[in-house]
């Protein structure tokens, strides 16, 4: 049992990812990574979860969706992955900030997160920018987006309020950082991992005194500052902060009245606290308190590829198979993944890959790729290392490789892509890793889907 924590009950001892009770029998505690903080703490926390960006990096994948909506691991979303964080954490009191072309993801998060119990005070709220400012004043940072629903904070009456970014693919226990944030008696703690030197810049950079505290919060430096003893890497922020709801509360009514800001937990709010407030760091673990977590900020075309590649590895860093930390989604009724002919010229068979529910592989090979809902891949046709999102059609003969190709697009007979980049380039986008990105706007397929 931990003790010092004041607002915790006993912590659960159960692999539960719904918060049961403790499991019988002290010989079902495997080690004391099975601690799950399934608690009052958990249960007496807001999380708002920040889901009104667009992303640019991922270019033409959020041309008419959200960056949280952007389909990711054969048939989740990205929002999929801080919204089962909460609830395998206990969490059951969640609002979604949206903002930016939010149609598919308000609809994806009524579909399939619509199952929580309002009589036992568990819900997701969607809140839109609405202009509750003044008649003009749309969402004008991460922290102004907060501000705009100081009210409804105010109305639950949370004991901490946890920010969570609405774009990145990771699992987390979220109940041992509200635990550590309790017991130090922080204002502020911000979940921080430990990223190389030369990505850094990307990043929120931190600087920790010997007890952990932050001493310094740069925001995306020119030069970051390296970890004592560590030249090649530096401590960056998560954008992950879990806030005393009165301090938070204090901060975001000091900066919205400072014209000068920029109204950003980045850029404005967690380097003024520093001074003032006891805000600490928390070093990103894994679930069941591994030391090594998965976390990726999929926020480009090449990123969203290989994290997607990872997952078709023998042993992917992200386990989706793992029942003790289940990632919820929406589940479209499908029929199974279908493989069709046995000829020699026209054998349907997929090889080191997932195949979703509702693909039709028709005397096809498919390779080291996934294949999301409703694909379906005509004969004599070749797919390798490539990302097939939902309700694509793949003509005949055709060879797609290190592909994205974007839900609705219908590839002709014979076409040939991720061959010849110079050819490729005049019709769709090209990365400079060599991933090309083709949408139906790029194949003159004109959807204009938010979906």
């Amino acid at each position: 049992m931990m003790t010092g924590l004041g607002a915790l009950e006993v912590p659960v001892y159960s692999r539960d990812c719904r918060g049961g009770g403790p499991r019988e029998g002290a010989d079902h505690l495997d080690s004391a990574t099975d601690i799950r903080f399934v608690s009052r703490l958990t249960r007496e926390t807001l999380a708002l979860v920040l889901a009104g960006g667009r992303g640019s990096r991922l270019r033409s994948l959020t041309d008419w969706r959200a960056k949280p909506a952007v389909p990711f691991g054969g048939k989740f979303r990205i929002i999929d992955f801080p919204l089962s964080n909460c609830i395998n954490s206990g969490i059951r009191r969640m609002a979604v900030l949206t903002q930016y072309k939010s149609h598919s993801l308000i609809l994806h998060i009524q579909r399939g997160w619509g199952y929580l119990r309002g009589e036992f005070n568990e819900f997701i709220e969607l809140l839109p920018a609405q202009q509750r400012v003044s008649e003009t004043a749309w969402y004008s940072g991460t922290a102004d987006a907060v501000y705009q629903n100081i009210d409804i904070i105010r109305a639950h009456t949370p004991t901490q309020v946890l920010i969570l970014p609405g774009d990145q693919v990771y699992k987390m226990d979220y109940g041992p950082m509200l635990a550590t944030h309790v017991d130090r008696g922080a204002d502020v703690t911000v979940g921080c991992i430990e990223v190389p030197l030369k990505q850094a810049r990307a990043f929120g950079v931190i600087t920790v005194d010997t007890d952990g505290r932050i001493v310094k919060f740069v925001e995306k430096p020119r030069v970051p500052e390296p970890m004592p003893g560590k030249k090649d890497s530096a401590l960056a922020s998560m954008g992950i902060y879990v806030f005393k709801t009165q301090f938070l509360i204090e901060e975001l009514v000091r900066d919205a009245a400072d014209a000068a800001s920029s109204h950003d937990f980045g850029k404005n709010i967690i380097p003024g606290t520093i001074g003032h407030g006891s805000i600490y760091a928390y070093s990103f673990r894994g679930t069941g308190g591994s030391s090594r977590g998965y976390w990726r900020d999929v926020g480009s075309v090449d990123a969203y590829w290989q994290a997607n590649m990872e997952l078709i590895e023998v042993k992917p860093e992200l386990n989706l198979y793992d029942q003790e930390w289940p990632i919820w989604t929406y589940q479209e009724q499908l029929p199974p993944a279908k493989f069709v002919f046995d000829d020699p010229d026209r054998r349907g068979t997929a090889l080191n890959s997932m195949v979703a529910g509702g693909c039709i592989v028709a005397g096809a090979t498919i390779r080291r790729s996934l294949l999301f809902s409703n694909v379906f891949v005509d004969t004599q046709s070749d797919v390798d290392e490539s990302v097939v999102l939902p309700n694509v059609r793949i003509g005949h003969r055709c060879r797609i490789r290190r592909t994205i190709l974007d839900k609705g697009c219908v590839i002709p007979d014979d076409a040939a892509i991720g061959f010849d980049h110079e050819q490729d380039s005049r019709l769709f986008h090209v990365t400079e890793a060599g991933i090309t990105l083709v949408t139906p706007e790029m194949l003159g397929q004109i959807l204009h889907s938010s979906e």
